[in-house]
């Protein structure tokens, strides 16, 4: 069978300001190291064979339809702003038209672009591994995320502090549209270009908002939504630029990524977030500073700037209430309460402070909620059984199975730092079984796995991952 991607592109007709043409810089060897044939279904793609995947998803052939081409875009990065940014090591292979919507094709690691601003433009084998991984593990955790569609080996060198195997990853997202890519328009002034960009985020997004506070305020919705649901998983984006805030409300870029194996609400992985700005507690705030930055760069859409920007200012300032109800629904149902009230709010926050106290277990802390394990994760036994009974009583009230809503809010297995770190060091050295049996067990995080029960232990000491790194 010959490969067919039925790609239907838009973003190519936009004007030419808003992207460079170009093809992927061919590679020496590609290998195909990872195939999502379920997502491939999706997509309605018909699957070649493995050199075929290989050659296409390296960047080495451009299949018919495909458009390649590089966005470009702006952004604040840790509070300060860059002008230009962009896709310096990435393309936008083609679209996709799907029934759940048109999709992007992006090839992460396809070589230098006019915004590689100096890079090699290429990606290696651990961050493609990674972000694979972790994206596929978010989509079954049921968290609005991109996904991996390919990863293949490019047979070349890659250089950061040492040499390291070359990969390419093929990522899919509902866009690659960005805070930074308004930014990146208002910021110049190019009232064309941001009307442009405005009205097809609304085509492509959200059709049913005719102005741009109604697009503010639906936008301003998915990512309260998206960071509460990080949050009750324990996840750190560890890199939330405005660059990386999509305005699909989609998780976007697994670079230095994490989730929290002993729990503290101001841990921090990235190795560049040095004040923690995008510790796991900061998120919230994170968010909606660049909620304020998305704002700020529809303004000039506006008839009546000083209208505009009381009224968006409102949408801002209403944000933080927003996060903290949808944080009160994902931490209700991890308690087993359905219909969680205002006075649950003392109940989580007690928990997840009994928790800091000892670096409990996030994950498994929460899982064994119910059993005598949980009372394992803690030191101040009569602390937690004061807590717990409490817990039980209100518990009690709830309607329905409050075990069940439990059991589908918190996932037994997680992709753990240091696991992840193993599965890129045995890849390095030629062994990609320890991924593939991540993939298999992260594609099931609710259920029990007794042959995976190692995947569900925390790290010991000398296995700690203080550290996590982006790929460039």
């Amino acid at each position: 069978m010959t490969l067919h991607i039925p790609f239907s592109n838009s973003y190519g007709t936009l004007p030419a300001r808003f992207y460079t043409r170009q093809p992927a810089t061919p590679v020496a060897e590609p290998r195909l190291i990872a195939f999502n044939d379920a997502l491939a279904d999706l997509l309605g793609i018909d699957k070649g064979t493995p050199e075929e995947l290989a050659r296409v998803f390296a960047g080495n052939h451009v299949p018919p339809g495909a458009d390649p081409l590089a966005q470009v875009y702006a952004g604040h990065q840790f509070g300060g702003f860059s002008p230009q940014l962009g896709d310096g090591r990435a393309l936008l292979l083609g679209e996709v038209e799907t029934q759940a919507g048109r999709v992007d094709l992006q090839l992460k690691g396809a070589g230098r672009t006019p915004y590689s601003r100096g890079g090699d433009g290429r990606a290696w084998l651990g961050p493609v591994l990674r972000e694979y991984v972790l994206s596929e593990a978010m989509h079954a955790l049921g968290v609005p995320t991109t996904r991996a569609l390919a990863a293949v080996t490019t047979g070349e060198t890659v250089w950061r502090e040492t040499g390291l195997p070359g990969a390419v990853l093929t990522r899919v997202a509902a866009s690659h549209i960005r805070v930074g890519t308004f930014q990146f328009f208002a910021a110049r002034g190019d009232i064309d270009g941001l009307r442009t960009l405005f009205d097809y985020t609304r085509a492509r997004h959200y059709p049913q908002a005719e102005t741009p506070a109604e697009l503010l305020a639906t936008v301003i919705d998915r990512q309260a939504k998206l960071v509460a649901q990080w949050m009750s998983f324990g996840f750190i984006h560890g890199v939330m630029n405005t660059d990386n805030t999509t305005l699909s409300g989609e998780t976007i870029d697994y670079g230095p990524c994490a989730f929290i194996d002993d729990f503290h609400p101001d841990t921090v992985f990235s190795s560049i977030d040095r004040h923690g700005r995008y510790a796991w507690s900061n998120q919230p705030h994170v968010i909606v500073w660049n909620m304020a930055q998305l704002a700020t760069a529809l303004v000039p859409l506006c008839p009546d700037a000083d209208a505009a920007v009381a009224e968006f200012t409102d949408l801002v300032h209403a944000m933080p209430a927003r996060i903290e109800t949808e944080r009160l629904v994902r931490f209700g149902a991890k308690l087993g309460l359905s219909r969680p009230r205002e006075a649950d709010r003392v109940l989580i926050d007690e928990l997840l402070d009994l928790m800091a106290q000892d670096g409990a277990d996030f994950t498994n802390t929460f899982r064994a909620l119910g059993t005598a394990r949980a009372r394992d994760q803690v030191t101040d036994r009569a602390r937690f059984e004061a807590w717990e009974a409490r817990w039980q009583a209100r518990r009690a009230t709830e309607p329905g199975d409050p075990a069940t809503l439990m059991a589908r809010s918190n996932p037994v297995i997680i992709p753990r730092n240091h696991r992840v770190e193993e599965m890129i060091g045995a890849a390095v050295a030629g062994d990609f079984a320890p991924f593939e049996r991540l993939l298999k067990v992260l594609a099931r995080p609710h259920d029990d796995q007794p042959e995976a029960a190692d995947l569900t232990r925390p790290p010991e000491p000398h296995e700690r991952v203080r550290q996590t790194f982006c790929g460039t």
